[in-house]
C-alpha cells in the first residue's frame, strides 16, 4: 500500500508529536482537533521543537522549513478523506474512541487504514465500530514521540496481514522500531510498566521507603533513567490509575489492584506534573 498522506486526530501532546515525526519523514500531514485553538497550539509546539532542534544543530533550517511545509491545520473531520492512513490520538476513553472511529468509517477512503494510539484499550472493540475491522490497528507511540524510538503495533482480531505490513513499513520510515504485540489489556509496555509503578506506590504507602528513596533505588540500583514515582508524575497519576483499572478488570487478578494511595492522590487532584503536585511538587 502506497501511503503518502496522514491525518492525525487530536492535536495534544501525543497527536502533535505523531504529526511531527510523520512530517519529518516526508509525509503530508493533516492535524485535526475538535478545538481549532488546540490545532494551532499543536502546530506552534511543533514549530518550537523544530526551531530548538535547528538551533542545536540536530537538523538544518531547510529541513525545519520542509517539515513545517508538510503540516496542514485541519478544522473539519472530512479532511481525513485525503489520507491513506489516519491515526487517532484523542483522549484515552473508550466511548470517545468508539465515536471517532464510527465517524472515520464514514469519512475516510474505503482503502484507508484506521489506527489508534491507545495505550491500553482493546483494538478489537474499537474496530467493531467500523465496517472495515481488517483495516483497524493499534499504533502505540511512546511519550515524547519525537524522542522515543518504540512503537507498539497491536493487531485486533480481524486486522489483516496487509494492514500490519503497511504500518510496519511506515514505522520504519520514521526511523523507529516496531514491536508487534497481541490485543491484550495494557499490551506489553503498560502490562510491564504500570504494575511496577503501582508497586512503587504500594512501597511508599506501606512506609518501606520515602519518595526519593524509592526513585533512587531504581535509578542508581537498576540504572533506570527516571524513578517510577517521578515517571508516574510525568505520565499523570490519573492515567496510571485508569490503566491499572483496565488491567485489573481485564485480567481479573489481585496483583493488578490499584494502590489506595494512588486513588487518594487522584481524588485530591494531585495528578503529577500537569497539576503542579503529585509525588513531587512542581513550580
Amino acid at each position: 500500500m502506497n501511503i503518502k498522506t496522514i491525518a492525525v486526530i487530536g492535536a495534544g501532546q501525543m497527536g502533535s508529536g505523531i504529526a511531527q515525526v510523520h512530517a519529518e519523514a516526508g509525509y503530508e500531514v493533516y492535524l485535526y482537533d475538535i478545538s481549532g485553538k488546540q490545532v494551532e497550539k499543536g502546530l506552534e509546539s511543533i514549530q518550537k521543537r523544530l526551531e530548538r532542534n535547528a538551533a542545536k544543530g540536530r537538523m538544518t533550517v531547510e529541513d525545519q522549513e520542509k517539515t513545517m511545509g508538510n503540516l496542514h491545520a485541519s478544522y473539519v473531520l472530512s479532511d481525513v478523506s485525503r489520507a491513506e492512513l489516519i491515526i487517532e490520538a484523542a483522549s484515552e476513553k473508550m466511548e470517545i474512541k468508539k465515536a471517532i472511529f464510527a465517524q472515520l468509517n464514514e469519512e475516510a477512503q474505503e482503502t484507508a487504514i484506521l489506527a489508534t494510539n491507545t495505550s491500553s484499550l482493546p483494538i478489537t472493540e474499537i474496530a467493531a465500530e467500523t465496517t472495515r475491522p481488517d483495516r483497524v490497528i493499534g499504533m502505540h507511540f511512546m511519550n515524547p514521540v519525537p524522542v522515543m524510538k518504540l512503537v507498539e503495533v497491536i493487531r485486533g482480531l480481524a486486522t489483516s496481514g496487509e494492514t500490519t505490513k503497511a504500518i510496519m513499513d511506515v514505522i520504519q520510515t520514521l526511523q523507529k522500531t516496531a514491536v508487534e504485540v497481541q490485543d491484550s489489556p495494557g499490551f506489553a509496555a503498560n502490562r510491564i510498566l504500570m504494575p511496577m509503578i503501582n508497586e512503587a506506590v504500594f512501597t511508599l504507602h506501606e512506609g518501606t521507603a520515602d519518595v526519593e528513596g524509592i526513585d533512587n533505588v531504581m535509578k542508581l540500583g537498576m540504572n533506570h533513567p527516571m524513578g517510577p514515582l517521578e515517571l508516574a508524575d510525568f505520565i499523570g497519576l490519573d492515567t496510571c490509575l485508569y490503566i491499572m483499572e483496565i488491567l485489573h478488570e481485564g485480567l481479573g487478578e489481585d496483583k493488578y489492584r490499584p494502590c489506595p494511595l494512588l486513588r487518594k492522590y487522584v481524588k485530591a487532584g494531585w495528578l503529577g506534573k500537569k497539576t503542579g503536585r503529585g509525588f513531587y511538587e512542581y513550580n
